[in-house]
Order: C-alpha cells, then structure tokens, then sequence
C-alpha cells in the first residue's frame, strides 16, 4: 500500500470512499451519519492545495484517505476514511502516523481530532493509537469553533470527543 499525496483526479473517489466507509454506521444507528453527504470536491480541493491531504492507493486507485488543517498548534484530523473492502489492514494507522510525521517535520506538538465516543471504530480506536480526549474546560478556541461546527451540522446528536495524541520534536 502506498501513501502518497492526493491528486485532482483523486477527489471524485475520495467522496465515494467516504460514502462507503459510512455505511457501517448504520449497524450501530446512526443512519443519519451514514446518509450525510461527503465533503464537496472544492472542499476537498483545498484540503489537497494545502498538501495536507493523502491517499493511501493500491494500483494507484485510492482505497483510504486523510484531510488534516492547522488549529491552534496542532495539525487537525478532519477527515479519516478507509473504504470497507480494505479495513482492518492498518491503513488507517498509516495516514494518521504520515500525518504525524509531517505535523512534527512542521513543528505542531499534537494531532488533534473529533470524534464519536461510543462508536467502536471512533474513539476507542484513536485510544489505541495514543489519543487521549481533551476535557472540554481545556479545549482550545479552534477546536471549540469545531466542535461548533459540528454542533450546528447535528452531528452532536451522539457524543463526541476532542482527542490530542503528543508529537515527539
């Protein structure tokens, strides 16, 4: 599997690897999760103009992919999808720990992100890779614009967590 950096061409698929790595939210009923539209292509575009977007590819197609932004020192998860034919095989460990390695190269002393509590492959998944949640009393003003963000989308109907994972400079 090869990370590399996502492409114009790759942002139509990118889309359908969110829709389909969605789907498993309807197992644990969230089925509004699973029926929200993935980012638009400009969106992602400009993840991508950035250079803070990857694509883990398998014959050049991708099959998973990460969008990350600066916030308050940190580099921000936005986005981590891995399309379901291809879970479970460490795919996403190695975005995020790509992403790790870039935000360290550039000086943030943390990945952040936000996530669902509750859900098997959200926060406790991020809990194995070294995430620890953020109190909210500690949050920083971009991630409370987030977590706002999020609130005013709906998807607060469930709980979530800001999570930080330290960098090693």
């Amino acid at each position: 599997m090869r990370i590399r950096a996502v492409t114009a061409a790759d942002l139509p698929l990118l889309q359908d690897i969110e829709r389909a790595a969605g789907e498993c939210f309807r197992t644990v009923g969230m089925a509004a999760i699973a029926d929200d539209e993935p980012l638009t292509l400009k969106e992602l575009d400009d993840y991508r103009r950035t250079g803070l977007a990857w694509a883990a590819a398998e014959r050049g197609a991708p099959v998973a992919y990460l969008i990350a932004e600066p916030v308050d020192g940190a580099l921000h998860i936005e986005q981590v999808s891995v399309h379901p034919d291809w879970a479970r095989r460490r795919i996403g460990r190695d975005l995020i720990d790509r992403a790790a390695a870039r935000a360290a190269a550039d000086g943030f002393d943390a990945l952040t992100l936000t996530t669902f509590t509750d859900v098997p492959w959200n926060a406790p998944y991020y809990a194995r890779l070294g995430f620890t949640p953020i109190p909210d009393a500690d949050l920083t003003p971009g991630l409370r614009a987030i977590r706002d963000r999020e609130s005013a989308h709906g998807i607060d109907r469930w709980p979530r967590v800001c999570m930080s994972r330290p960098l090693a400079l």
